[in-house]
């Protein structure tokens, strides 16, 4: 997808911007992922924002979606929760069209969607999405059962790609990458959110974790995000060059603020450390890059600028 030597530059927070725009999601089970029915046309603008800031991939507003989910918290049918779900990627794609109507320049490429799925931990709505705790109680066909009708619909949708993100467990992490075997044609990436500068969410090893997945056709890159910018670079240096993932690392941190349950984010903004260190982290193997919680279209903006300082945005 990439040339060699090129970066993709990845979209930032989704419902920072929502919540921005004076929408309210915290403590809702379904988080973003309401608003498709809600107000559909607020994350059309969200990822309209990031299109004219220059990101070339923008994920959909699935993460805390799912068909069980729908129907649960929103009294929808299977088949009505599917369209629902499904609704996130075409709205993604009609930005996409929209942008590139409007857009005058002849260098940008067209954008691409990633259909986002979250961990199952995430539908529990108590913060085990961070932790992976859950894992110790699931096999991995169970975990597959639950991913396989979100990952069936984002593909019915014509996702480009499925970002599988945030996972805290390497466990999680292969569940995935053997469902998206049962869909040879699709590519995907897989993300891990990590505690600290050796290991990801639930206690593996980042580099024990990626091992599996290193060689995967499917996978168009490999990485992590939602853990701050700091310890990034210690994480992918964990792992030898000669064993790196074909296809590049994925990063995308969040701001680097504390998330609380209870409280939410930290008291305030801090710095966005994105374009300071992306250099850093290209050097270290990184050919998608972006942002999570916190950041905002200004931060990919400034990415864009450090990466591809002489490609015009508009």
């Amino acid at each position: 997808m990439a040339a060699a030597g090129e970066v993709l530059v990845v979209d930032g927070g989704l419902a920072t911007e929502l919540e921005a725009a004076g929408l309210q999601l915290q403590g809702d089970p379904l988080w973003s992922a309401r608003i498709l029915q809600t107000n559909p046309q607020a994350i059309k603008n969200v990822h309209a924002s990031y299109l004219s800031c220059g990101a070339d991939v923008i994920t959909t507003a699935t993460y805390q979606g799912s068909v069980a989910g729908f129907m649960k918290y929103l009294g929808l049918s299977s088949e009505k929760a599917d369209q629902l779900l499904q609704s996130g990627v075409q709205l993604a794609k009609e930005a996409v069209t929209e942008f590139l109507s409007e857009s005058r320049s002849s260098e940008r490429a067209m954008p691409f969607v990633a259909g986002s799925i979250g961990p199952y931990g995430a539908s529990l709505h108590d913060g085990s999405e961070y932790s992976g705790d859950y894992v110790e109680r699931m096999t991995k066909e169970e975990l597959k059962t639950w991913h396989r009708p979100q990952m069936q619909s984002l593909i019915t949708a014509g996702a480009d790609l499925i970002a599988m993100e945030t996972i805290p467990s390497q466990k999680e992490g292969e569940a995935l990458v053997e469902l998206l075997r049962e869909f040879p044609n699709t590519k995907g990436w897989l993300s891990f959110s990590c505690k600290d500068e050796q290991c990801i969410s639930h206690g593996e090893r980042f580099a024990d974790a990626v091992k599996f997945v290193i060689n995967s056709d499917q996978l168009m890159a490999i990485g992590l995000n939602c853990c701050p910018p700091k310890i990034v670079s210690s994480l992918l240096a964990t792992v030898e060059q000669s064993k790196r993932p074909k296809g590049g690392w994925i990063v995308y941190p969040n701001s680097g603020e504390k998330w609380n349950p209870n409280t939410g984010w930290g008291s305030g903004p801090v710095k966005s450390q994105l374009a300071e260190l992306a250099l850093e982290w290209k050097e270290l193997g990184a050919k998608w890059i972006g942002g999570c919680c916190r950041t905002t279209p200004v931060d990919i903006a400034e990415l864009r600028c450090v990466l591809k300082p002489n490609l015009k945005l508009k």
